[in-house]
Order: C-alpha cells, then structure tokens, then sequence
C-alpha cells in the first residue's frame, strides 16, 4: 500500500515506512523534527523540471507526462524497483513538502509505481 502525506502533518501510526521524496529537505524542519524512515532524494523530478515547473497549475498535465518520462530512465528503474518492493511488503507513506495536495511529484510518483507489473 502507498500513501502520501504533507511532511508538514502529524505523524500516525498507519504510516508505516515514511519515505521523504523531494530533492531539498523541506523548509522549517530540523533533521531530526519528523519521523522519516528514508529520504530518496533521487526519486524525485530533476532539479530543472522542478524549475520549470514551478508549481504551476497550468503546467500540471506536461509536468505529470515530463516526470515519468524522466522515472521510465534506466538509472531510475533500480529505485522504483526498490520502493514498489517496499510497498509490497507493508505500507509505505511518500512524504513531500509540496502545498498543492493534487498536483505535486509524489503524486505522480505513486501512480508510476501502482502501474509497475509486479516482479
């Protein structure tokens, strides 16, 4: 099971393995604020994509098609094995610091993963 959360919301239980994916630690926040199982900084969208996109609404559908272009790469492929893995064996929380809910990178990322044949 994946699910997402706000780095910025409590801590529960059912979290199970929390898995920060930005590429920056997120604003505010001490290493040691939140319970972060793993920070996979290299899962998340290329420094230059992030840019572009900006968090822009209006780019939301070219962001979703550019970022898993960029998770299809070869170099990606041993990550996402490794987190659908994870997933497989327990629930896995994808942490992110994005305001928008709805349109962010570990939204996209979650649906690369759920459509990963299983191994």
């Amino acid at each position: 099971m994946i699910k997402l959360k706000r780095v910025y919301e409590p801590v529960k239980r059912g979290d199970g393995r929390r898995v920060l994916v930005e590429r920056l630690w997120p604003r505010g926040l001490r290493k040691d604020d939140r319970r972060i199982s793993e920070w996979l900084r290299d899962v998340a969208p290329s420094p230059e994509l992030r840019r572009w996109y900006g968090h822009d609404p209006a780019k939301w559908a070219q962001f979703r098609r550019r970022y898993r272009s960029e998770l299809h790469r070869p170099e990606w492929r041993r990550l996402l094995d490794a987190l659908a893995d994870k997933a497989r064996r327990g629930t896995v929380t994808l942490v992110y610091a994005a305001r928008d809910t709805e349109r962010n990178s570990a939204v996209v990322l979650r649906e690369t993963l759920a459509d990963m044949p299983p191994p």
